[in-house]
């Protein structure tokens, strides 16, 4: 009893401060900071303390953003292996049953192999009807345990290929989890950085046009601390529908992280690529944003687009830092705009001409 009465103060004790750093930095009482800062009052996942004290000590308060990364960093991932390993440990138990199986039967075999030559060897010996008969009877004996022993490993074989083949799903739909952002069901940052560098590689082999585009929603960081983080999530599952509306084939969606949003546009040349930029940008102009709670109308929000082709000399770096350049020149030339490299906005002396 006094081991569960400590157990319950101490553990008290690392949820009295996780709700005392929230409210005192004025964060969300959200399920995810309430972890993140329930996991610093343990110390028992050093890395997460060391970059929120570092960031503290740089910033002085920890931005949502900040609040995302540090939980994908360092406790998604943690929660993702665990999974992975409960399925892995049932994968080894079923097979360990199936080989413990295999390994009777196994006997068995070499005992029915046992029972055939000495049936062999008793029948030339034989001298009568009876001795064959009964030589005959014990065949027969061996012969239907044999084939019991085989029918049970062909079922529990049946079963086991059911069970592995159920854990295989398991363990897609975990890696699938992996690579997408909960909140908007868009490929996360991970699947993002594998997608366009796979999608670099076809296009240098096949030698064909690849455009990308780098976006974020205009006035976010105001629109959060006007309305609050619900209806800025809110904001971001909007930007995310017009993105899968918008969005077809080939092409591939991914949240970049916090309010930013990128698209890989294979096979596209600028031109094409500027046109769909335009054609996102209007989608998510169109929509009128309500609040869940009060039906209270928000109004409408607006993106600023990057948009960059791929060169010879390229390589996803050097595509992602032109593509960000244009988002922000298109930013400092007022927002709710698309700016590619063939832009009066964009500054660089390498600009190119639109194809």
């Amino acid at each position: 009893m006094v081991g569960l009465l400590n157990e319950h103060e101490r553990t008290m004790a690392f949820a009295e401060v996780a709700l005392g750093q929230i409210r005192s930095l004025r964060q969300t009482a959200v399920p995810r900071n309430y972890e993140i800062w329930y996991t610093y009052a343990t110390g028992f996942n050093p890395s997460l303390n060391k970059i929120i004290n570092e960031t503290l000590a740089r910033n002085g308060k920890l931005s949502e953003s900040d609040l995302e990364q540090i939980y994908d960093t360092y406790l998604s991932q943690l929660r993702t292996i665990g999974r992975i390993d409960k399925v892995g440990a049932k994968v080894i138990s079923e097979i360990d049953d199936v080989m413990a199986l295999i390994t009777d039967a196994l006997g068995m075999t070499v005992k029915y192999d046992s029972s055939l030559e000495g049936a062999a060897q008793k029948l030339d010996g034989a001298s009568s009807h009876d001795q064959i008969k009964a030589i005959v009877e014990s065949l027969v004996r061996s012969t239907r345990e044999m084939q019991e022993t085989n029918k049970a490993l062909e079922q529990r074989l049946i079963v086991s290929k059911h069970e592995i083949s159920g854990l295989q799903q398991s363990l897609e739909a975990i890696r699938a989890e992996t690579l997408t952002d909960p909140l908007t069901s868009l490929g996360n940052r991970k699947f993002f950085d594998r997608a366009l560098a796979d999608s670099v590689q076809q296009a240098q082999i096949a030698g064909e046009s690849l455009s990308l585009l780098m976006f974020d929603i205009d006035h976010f960081k105001s629109f959060n601390d006007n309305y609050g983080h619900l209806t800025g999530d809110q904001v971001l599952r909007l930007v995310a529908m017009c993105l899968k509306q918008t969005i077809k084939g080939q092409d591939i969606t991914a949240r970049y992280g916090g309010e930013e949003f990128a698209v890989v546009l294979p096979n596209t040349a600028l031109r094409q690529a500027l046109t769909v930029a335009d054609h996102i940008r209007r989608a998510v102009m169109a929509k009128e944003l309500k609040k869940k709670s009060t039906g209270e109308i928000l109004g409408r929000i607006t993106i600023s687009v990057g948009v960059a082709t791929l060169q010879p000399d390229d390589d996803v770096d050097t595509l992602i830092e032109r593509a960000d350049a244009c988002l922000y020149a298109a930013k400092r030339a007022g927002r709710n705009r698309a700016v590619c490299e063939a832009d009066p906005e964009y500054m660089p002396s390498n600009r190119i001409q639109v194809a």
